[in-house]
């Protein structure tokens, strides 16, 4: 009984010590030869010749397991316009704001920030970083608690200007990129929101929310459209040649994090083939029992 008593008190210590791991310390070798030899069997040479000239990046995060996430990066720390995929960044901002006391979480905020989302309304995310602050948004993406803007690993999401005609408020301190992100920081946030370290429980439902449901059928949910049983949380990005998506996709039995940022002619096309060969991968990875 003593020792049964022991184990127990063992395994709950054990359990109450656990922490999450970095995608940094979670490369997986198998899923990095998997991800590439899927990119040049379906992209073809043109995404290829993209990737060489660090034009195209892509990070791919199995989170089937949350404790031991699996991570293939192909360009991950490349800094790149994203257009509008940082507005996930104004989201967090405005979360950060709310559970600080700052904003209120009311029927007009919540709908202002869906829409900024699932629609990517231009005029609500000038409204919603206004009212975060575009100052108090840099201190909390390169903040301590997030880091999901960091000069050690060139950056990451940023937010330097509204989405309105209004001059640039800053460039990001290492490109001077107006709306950038790399692929390793937005899928970090995919992560973090996904294993609730962004702001409390009931708020990252809140984000997960608003998160789903796009509105907007281009890019990843274009190529997952004939998967009607794929669930996804995304925010893409468009301006002229500039094609970013990013997100989470739970299917089935497995569920993963994929970031793609891109400056290509047809890059939304070559997304959308993108997403539809990644679901097949993870699909021969994780089959059904």
């Amino acid at each position: 009984m003593i020792l049964l008593v022991a184990s127990a008190l063992i395994a709950h210590s054990c359990i109450k010590e656990r922490r999450y791991p970095t995608l940094r310390e979670s490369f997986d070798q198998a899923l990095q030869a998997a991800l590439e030899a899927s990119l040049k069997e379906e992209l073809g040479p043109e995404f290829l010749k993209a990737i060489d000239e660090k034009n195209a990046s892509i990070v791919l995060v199995d989170i089937t397991h949350l404790y031991y996430p699996k991570v293939a990066a192909i360009n991950g720390d490349e800094m790149m316009y994203a257009a509008s995929l940082p507005k996930i960044a104004i989201l967090l901002g405005a979360f950060v704001q709310i559970e600080r006391g700052k904003m209120v979480l009311d029927d007009q905020t919540r709908a202002a920030c869906a829409r900024m989302i699932r629609y990517s309304s231009n005029e609500d995310a000038s409204i919603i970083l206004n009212r975060v602050g575009i100052e108090n948004l840099a201190e909390v993406l390169q903040s301590d608690r997030f880091r999901l803007y960091d000069r050690e690993f060139n950056g990451g999401l940023w937010v330097g200007k509204d989405y309105s005609d209004a001059p640039a408020w800053k460039g990001d301190p290492l490109h001077q990129i107006s709306h950038g992100a790399t692929a390793m920081q937005a899928a970090r946030f995919y992560y973090l929101l996904f294993t609730n370290r962004l702001v409390s429980p009931e708020l990252t439902e809140e984000m997960k929310n608003m998160l789903s449901d796009p509105a907007l059928n281009h890019k990843f949910v274009k190529g997952l459209e004939g998967r009607p049983d794929a669930k996804i949380y995304r925010k893409s990005g468009t301006w002229k040649n500039w094609h970013a998506d990013s997100g989470v996709i739970v299917h089935g039995n497995y569920k993963y994090i994929i970031v793609a940022l891109s400056h290509l002619p047809q890059g939304g096309e070559k997304l959308s083939r993108l997403a539809a060969a990644v679901d097949d991968l993870m699909q021969r990875r994780h089959p059904a029992s």
